[in-house]
């Protein structure tokens, strides 16, 4: 194998591909859609967070604006946690407009991430929105078809193919340099498209709030060249194995439906028939049974609380809650905190098993689909994925958790034990100043290293399809035929 006739051949394709006019068309065309998905990547960042950011300032003011008060009703009266938008979002909007970006956190109640895009916007959401990753996922890839087709099956159809065979050039030679011609067209648009982030990303200010957020970008980047690898090379071998350039253009037209329409469908659609997810009234009927069954906090004749009331009289030596040196009532409001979080999230992490086994069928089909494989890299790297929607409302509750406990140790520290039933009246109050003392809630993105390994298998998927692109191309070159 000759390296000269490699070149001669990446260049005899990269001449034939840039003298037609229509490819400056097609090429004009892209940047001009991918300039407009910066500018709105970036515009939707940036109004995003001034968003969010805004409301957590007033969400927090309006915390530490209550008066004195009884700390079990400041417990419920609550506060919001809002996620911010992560920055690589304006590359890759993944799921996050779908997901939610805001919480309202209580005691004695784990509500649901709320106010997500795909609420306020017609039903055209569905079918994407406009972003580099789109573009690059789904429109390059059509396009590579396009300059692609008829690279192997025009020569063989118009006796080229022959004439350089007999010339003593090798189908491996030509193979190769053909792919290699039609991946250095396709960094014509890969390249520009990672300037414009790249630019982007250096002369944002927010570049702190994601972990190792180059790092990120550069393995992003990385896999998208991997990927474009293996759609060049699977041009090509397609063209090779095909009877004329119409053959070929069908053939490739069918693997795009068939690896971004078909696959990713049934795969979604094949999670969601083996592991069914149960309805929400299911899933908060199921916990409030639960709870009933173990001990109902709000509940004065609760056997269980009795039982605890029983105990701690026993253990203090005393025989009214009154003449105990903490307040009795939030000492239960305590216990059925802690009773009730680790049953929701005992629930919750079944219902999150689920969605995950639901979402491992289409991390798996990534081994037969390089497609999906892109997609899920990008989206987890991008921190738009599942994983990174759970990692907010996981931390969320977390907060939600300590800011209920908090208030019910305020309670059984400053409220007097004499008065232990009631939350009403300037009786049964403290100082406001402890809730400016409790610390706000602030979204931290989800780890790189999680990110990572999550990402894995979908990493290794692109492997893998490189490798068998490559055996492929080998196996053509020696039973491809010129005639």
């Amino acid at each position: 194998m000759k390296w000269v006739n490699i070149r001669l051949f990446a260049l005899n394709f990269w001449r034939n591909a840039t003298n037609l006019k229509a490819f400056y068309v097609l090429y004009f065309i892209f940047i001009v859609l991918a300039g407009y998905a910066i500018v709105n990547g970036v515009q939707n960042h940036i109004t995003q967070n001034n968003i969010r950011q805004d409301h957590q300032v007033k969400a927090r003011q309006s915390w530490e604006a209550n008066p004195d008060k009884h700390p079990h009703r400041m417990s419920h009266f609550g506060t919001f946690a809002f996620r911010k938008h992560p920055p690589l979002a304006m590359f890759d909007y993944g799921l996050e407009s779908f997901t939610g970006n805001t919480i309202f956190l209580e005691a004695h109640q784990q509500n649901s991430v709320n106010f997500s895009e795909a609420t306020f916007s017609t039903g055209t959401l569905r079918f994407g929105e406009l972003s580099l990753a789109l573009l690059l996922q789904l429109v390059l890839p059509l396009i590579i078809f396009f300059i692609g087709f008829p690279s192997v099956a025009a020569d063989r159809q118009n006796g080229t193919l022959k004439i350089l065979l007999s010339q003593g050039a090798s189908w491996k030679e030509l193979l190769i340099g053909k792919s290699m011609g039609l991946l250095a067209i396709s960094l014509l648009y890969f390249i520009p498209v990672f300037l414009l982030l790249t630019i982007t990303l250096i002369t944002g200010n927010d570049q702190a709030m994601s972990d190792h957020l180059w790092l990120r970008f550069i393995l992003i980047g990385l896999g998208y060249l991997v990927f474009l690898c293996i759609v060049s090379i699977l041009t090509i071998v397609v063209s090779a194995t095909s009877s004329s350039p119409k053959n070929a253009l069908l053939r490739l037209l069918g693997i795009w439906l068939l690896f971004l329409v078909l696959l990713p469908k049934s795969a979604q659609a094949l999670g969601n028939y083996w592991f069914p997810t149960p309805s929400k009234l299911a899933f908060q009927s199921a916990i409030e049974k639960e709870v009933i069954e173990q001990g109902d906090s709000h509940n004065p004749d609760d056997p269980h609380y009795q039982h605890l009331k029983d105990s701690v009289l026993k253990a203090h030596n005393v025989d009214e809650v009154t003449d105990l040196p903490f307040n009795y009532s939030g000492f239960v409001m305590r216990e059925g905190e802690k009773i009730s979080s680790a049953l929701y999230r005992k629930h919750h992490e079944a219902l999150v098993n689920i969605y995950k086994k639901q979402n491992n069928v289409t991390h798996f089909s990534s081994f037969i689909n390089p497609f999906t494989a892109i997609k899920l890299v990008s989206m987890t790297l991008s921190e738009t994925d599942f994983s990174s929607y759970m990692d907010f409302q996981n931390k969320a509750d977390d907060y939600r958790y300590q800011l209920a406990q908090t208030m019910n140790e305020l309670q059984m520290e400053y409220i007097s034990p004499k008065k232990a039933s009631g939350s009403e009246g300037k009786k049964h109050i403290i100082d406001h100043t402890h809730w400016s003392a409790f610390q706000d809630f602030s979204h931290e993105p989800i780890k790189f290293s999680n990110s990572i390994k999550i990402a894995f298998p979908a990493l290794l998927s692109l492997m893998l399809w490189t490798i068998v692109a490559m055996v492929w191309l080998v196996i053509t070159s020696k039973r491809a035929k010129a005639i």
